[in-house]
C-alpha cells in the first residue's frame, strides 16, 4: 500500500489550499486571522478508549494575527504553504533541513525560518491543522530510517521502480532500511512469530549475530533510541496487517522507558499521529528493574535526573499500570539502572539461550 499516489498528493495539495483560504476570508470578513492548535504538554494529553492510545485533550493555544509575533507566525505558514503546494504539483520531496534553508531564498524576510527547531514545529502545526502526515506533503527528516532483520518479503515501490526484498536473504547483516515513508511498502509473505523492537544497535548486532532473528522466526527492528516516525509507523503496519505480537526491548532506565512508551502509546510531540503511529498492543520485555535484581546485572546508580524522571513517569498518563508503578517504585528504591548490554556479563550467548526465551516465555509469546 502507498500514500504516494496523485489521488492522495492532490489532497494533500487541497487541504493546504483550503487553510490558505482561510486565512484570506478572515482577512475578507474584517476578522483578525488566527490558527488553533492543540495545546502539546503533558497535561493535555488524555486517553482515548476507542483507540488505545493518547491524544491531545481540548485544551488549546492560537496562533493569532493580532501580535507581531504572531502575525509572523502565520506569514511563515503562508510562505510554507505555498511552497509544500508547488513541491506536490511537482512530485518533488525535501527534507526538513532543505526547508530550513530555503526558507532564505523566500523574498520577504519576515518569513525566513531563525532556526530549524521552527520550521519544523510549522510542519507539525500544518499536520495537525490539515489532518495530512509530513509523509504525504512529501516531507522527510534528516535522519535515515532504522533497520529490520528477518523472515519477511515485502515489495518497496521507489522513484525508480518497485522490487521485492527478502528481509534476511537479499540483505547483508546490517539488514534492510526502513523508508522515511513506510506505506510505500507491500508485505508479501512472511514466516515471522512476533516483532522484536530493539533499542540499541549493540544489541541488535548481538541478536542478529547469534541467529535469534532465523532460530526463533523474529523480524528484529532497531529502534536507534527514541523511534523516528517511520520505525514507528511500520511496527503498527506489522502488527495491524500481519497480526503478529510486538515487544519492546531497551535499557532499564526512565528514558528507555520512553522509548516503549512512544511505541506503544504514542510521544506528546507527535500526539496528533497517535492512531497513525502507536502499537498499544505493544508489550515491554526488559530490562526492567526486576531483573537487575533477579540475574544480579552490573549497575550504574540513579542520577537525580533519573530519579526526576522515574517520579515524573509515575505521573505520565501512559504509565498508569500496577505493573509500570511496581517496576518504578522498584528502580527508587534499588537506586540502580542497567543497560542491555550488561547482560553479556553473563556470556556473550545469555540474552538469546536465557534471557529472551524465558521473558517470551513467561509473556506467553513462544
Amino acid at each position: 500500500m502507498s500514500t504516494d499516489t496523485p489521488d492522495i498528493d492532490a489532497s494533500a495539495r487541497e487541504r493546504l489550499i483550503d487553510l490558505a483560504a482561510e486565512f484570506y476570508d478572515q482577512f475578507a470578513a474584517g476578522e483578525v486571522p488566527e490558527m488553533r492548535l492543540p495545546t502539546r504538554t503533558k497535561s493535555n494529553i488524555e486517553y482515548d478508549e476507542d483507540s488505545n492510545v493518547w491524544v491531545y485533550g481540548d485544551r488549546e493555544s492560537t496562533r493569532s494575527a493580532n501580535s507581531v509575533r504572531g502575525a509572523r507566525k502565520l506569514l511563515k505558514a503562508i510562505y510554507t504553504i505555498d511552497f509544500l503546494a508547488e513541491q506536490l504539483d511537482e512530485d518533488r520531496s525535501s527534507t526538513l533541513r532543505e526547508l530550513y534553508y530555503l526558507s532564505e531564498s523566500w523574498g520577504e524576510k519576515e518569513a525566513q525560518f531563525s532556526d530549524q527547531d521552527e520550521s519544523n514545529q510549522l510542519i507539525e502545526d500544518l499536520e495537525i491543522v490539515s489532518h495530512v502526515t509530513r509523509e504525504d506533503f512529501h516531507m522527510r527528516p534528516e535522519e535515515s530510517g532504522a533497520k529490520l532483520m528477518g523472515p519477511l518479503r515485502i515489495r518497496e515501490q521507489t522513484n525508480r521502480g518497485d522490487r521485492e526484498i527478502h528481509c534476511q536473504d537479499d540483505v547483508g547483516q546490517g539488514g534492510y532500511q526502513i523508508p522515511n515513508n513506510p506505506d510505500t511498502i507491500e508485505f508479501l509473505d512472511h514466516d515471522t512469530d512476533f516483532v522484536l523492537c530493539v533499542e540499541t544497535g549493540g544489541m541488535r548486532d548481538r541478536l542478529v549475530e547469534n541467529g535469534f532473528d532465523e532460530d526463533f522466526s523474529t523480524l528484529v527492528v532497531h529502534l536507534g533510541g527514541q523511534p523516528a516516525r517511520a520505525t514507528r509507523r511500520i511496527i503498527k503496519r506489522l502488527h495491524d496487517e500481519l497480526d503478529l505480537p510486538v515487544v519492546v526491548f531497551t535499557d532499564g532506565d526512565p528514558w528507555s522507558y520512553r522509548i516503549y512508551g512512544s511505541v506503544a502509546y504514542g510521544s506528546i510531540k507527535s500526539a496528533h499521529l497517535s492512531e497513525y503511529l502507536a502499537t498499544p498492543e505493544a508489550r515491554f520485555i526488559g530490562i526492567q528493574p526486576a531483573d537487575i535484581v533477579e540475574y544480579d546485572l552490573p549497575t550504574d546508580p540513579l542520577s537525580d535526573s533519573d530519579i526526576n524522571a522515574l517520579e515524573s513517569e509515575l505521573t505520565d498518563p501512559r504509565f498508569q499500570t500496577d505493573y509500570w508503578r511496581e517496576q518504578i517504585e522498584l528502580q527508587l528504591d534499588i537506586g540502580k539502572k542497567a543497560e542491555q548490554q550488561s547482560l553479556a556479563a553473563r556470556g556473550l550467548d545469555f540474552v538469546t539461550d536465557t534471557y529472551l526465551p524465558e521473558r517470551l516465555t513467561a509473556m506467553g509469546v513462544l
